[in-house]
């Protein structure tokens, strides 16, 4: 269930991120088509919150074992504690990405010096799913 989670909510965060970011391309592409290319970041970075979940998903599939093997109910809750955690701090962080890069695209595209201030902002709201793999895999590795 563990593993399972990770996926899950990193990928339904990393796809509300993707598809609010691109609504907010296609808006500011039709004023400023030269743009575009220049946009893609929040896309990329929402792109990123689904491989934490890959990744965090991974570990703990290869630390599940049989329970004659050893493996107990504490490994268990704390591999599923993992997978929640990177899941669901995927998730916030995919809707973060979403809104501020649909945001910021449209406002870049009216000033364009508010790329950088979209730039931080976006970093800062993949940090949250970082932060969210980094718990995971201590939580799972140990």
């Amino acid at each position: 269930m563990g593993a399972a989670s990770a996926q899950i909510f990193t990928v339904l965060g990393a796809a509300y991120g993707t598809a609010k970011s691109a609504v907010g391309i296609c808006s500011m592409g039709v004023m400023r088509p030269e743009l575009i290319m220049k946009s893609v970041i929040p896309v990329i970075m929402a792109g990123i919150i689904g491989i934490y979940g890959l990744v965090v998903a991974m570990v703990l599939k290869g630390k599940v074992q049989a329970a004659s093997a050893g493996y107990d109910l504490n490994k268990g809750f704390a591999h599923l504690a993992a997978g929640l955690t990177c899941g669901l701090c995927g998730l916030g962080a995919g809707y973060a990405i979403g809104i501020v890069g649909d945001a910021g695209v449209r406002g870049t595209a009216q000033q364009p010096r508010l790329f950088v201030g979209m730039i931080l902002i976006l970093i800062f709201s993949e940090v949250l799913g970082l932060y969210g793999m980094i718990v995971a895999l201590i939580l799972g590795t140990s």
